[in-house]
């Protein structure tokens, strides 16, 4: 009788520990690598900038020509220029480097440039 009275206390926990399960499975298979991808692909749009080459979620390669908190300006063709808003841009092809982005009128030339 008391061996009976054990069994039956497992059984109920059963269902329990299966749900927990399924719960903790869809966690890490389905959510967290969506996350993940939300925080790059807001990395990626926050990081844009002047002469980088992108491609918008509608398939179209431009060259950022100004960068605002909302919009990007991309240049699509040379004297045309649109509108976009930032989470429109789905990657970057080209980065521009750090140093290029910079126009030579502004930067400050290093000893090497002014050596020569």
């Amino acid at each position: 009788m008391i061996l009976a009275a054990q069994g039956g206390g497992a059984s109920s926990m059963m269902p329990i520990l299966m749900i927990a399960l399924l719960f903790g499975v869809m966690y890490f298979m389905m959510i967290r690598p969506q996350q993940k991808r939300r925080r790059e692909a807001e990395q990626m749009q926050s990081s844009i900038g002047p002469g980088d080459e992108v491609v918008t979620i509608g398939g179209l390669y431009g060259t950022v020509t100004s960068v605002d908190d909302e919009t990007v300006m991309l240049e699509v063709a040379p004297g045309v220029q649109t509108r976009y808003a930032r989470p429109a841009i789905a990657r970057v092809i080209n980065k521009t480097p750090e140093a290029d982005a910079v126009p030579a009128a502004e930067r400050i030339p290093d000893e090497a440039e002014v050596k020569e």
